[in-house]
């Protein structure tokens, strides 16, 4: 019975003593979280978990509002030569890519028979004249009859046209520019049989060159004639062309919802007819907006927002845009002069996250950082 109590006071004795050693070890454990090194170690860690992100300021600076589109670029005028005769054709004086004046002889083709026919014409135009003259004469000796007088004035008058319809028929020979422009395309060869009326030139002027718009009726009252327009064109990268708007159509179409617009473009040689123009017109404009980069603005389907750097953190703030102007936007409530908006990073960031603001580089004025595309 001892032995039995003894027993049971032994394995309490061993149950309190590993109880004591599991105490003791927690407590060490606290003790060493809660040391002197804790500050450090969590202030390292806050700052492991800010978020890198660029940052502009708001400024402020003229903006304009405007029309953007697309449309291909075409020549002021265009004319197909064609031939008024037949004949062979012995000089073909143009070629592809000549500027050439209106009236300037392109062709001369073989005018053998016509010259012949304005002789014949010519001789016959002369004999009738003598006999007309000695008809008056002997009108007043009274031995010709005034019909007969009458009938020598008729033959006469219709000799002198058949001899100006020969001239004229003659003159064709020589294949002219109807305008002034550069020739586009040649179908025509020395020797080859000219056809009447067959295309054998086309001559574009490039003078001037116009792009038609489209326009949503929502804009017919913004859009007036003499505003300016920038163009770029894809084949001229990194150019910017101007011009103004030439016609406004006062028409809106029924059935698309648009009205006509048409824009003029000249003096510049390095624009050609068919190249794809990128439009802009330029009908308001606004100094001393308050604008921020278009890259700020956050890409969800709430309504316009940034975020704002604020005591080391980023706050999302809703705001009121103005007029759009490439790069820039122009707010007109929610941020004030002087705020820092985020343009890289925003992908990573939530209402209140911690950020840690990185140093701008020339280029992030201007596109969008290496920083921001690897955040995004």
């Amino acid at each position: 019975m001892h032995e039995m109590e003894f027993a049971r006071g032994w394995r309490g004795a061993a149950w309190m003593t590993v109880a004591l050693a599991l105490a003791l070890g927690l407590a060490g454990c606290k003790m060493k979280a809660g040391g002197p090194g804790d500050g450090k170690d969590g202030a390292a860690n806050a700052a492991a978990e800010a978020v890198p992100v660029e940052v502009a300021p708001v400024t402020r600076k003229t903006i304009a509002a405007s029309y953007s589109g697309t449309a291909p670029l075409d020549a002021r005028g265009q004319a197909q030569v064609v031939s008024k005769t037949s004949g062979i054709a012995l000089q073909v004086l143009v070629d592809i890519g000549q500027h050439v004046t209106a009236g300037q002889t392109l062709v001369r083709i073989d005018r053998d028979r016509a010259s012949l026919q304005v002789s014949q014409a010519s001789s016959q135009v002369n004999k009738l004249e003598a006999n007309y003259r000695r008809s008056l004469q002997l009108a007043e000796q009274k031995m010709v009859s005034a019909n007969d007088v009458d009938q020598l004035r008729f033959d006469l008058a219709n000799a002198r046209d058949q001899l100006r319809m020969a001239q004229l028929e003659l003159s064709y020979g020589n294949v002219v520019a109807p305008i002034s422009g550069v020739v586009a395309s040649r179908d025509i060869k020395p020797g080859n049989f000219v056809q009447i009326n067959s295309p054998i030139f086309t001559i574009v002027d490039t003078s001037r060159l116009e792009a038609t718009l489209n326009v949503p009726e929502r804009e017919i009252e913004k859009i007036k004639p003499g505003q300016p327009v920038d163009l770029s064109v894809d084949a001229l990268p990194g150019r910017t062309f101007t011009g103004t708007v030439d016609r406004v159509s006062p028409v809106v179409d029924a059935g698309s919802g648009t009205f006509r617009v048409v824009l003029a473009f000249g003096g510049d040689t390095a624009l050609q007819p068919g190249m794809f123009g990128r439009l802009r017109i330029r009908y308001d404009q606004r100094a001393d907006a308050r604008v921020i980069p278009r890259e700020a603005l956050l890409e969800d389907e709430g309504d316009p927002a940034v975020f704002v750097v604020r005591n080391g953190k980023a706050v999302r703030v809703a705001v009121q845009l103005g007029y759009d102007d490439g790069p820039w936007v122009e707010v007109r409530a929610g941020l004030k002069d002087g705020d820092r908006v985020v343009v890289a990073g925003k992908a990573a960031l939530r209402d209140g996250s911690a950020v840690k603001v990185l140093a701008a580089t020339p280029a992030a004025a201007s596109s969008t950082p290496a920083s921001a595309q690897a955040a995004q």
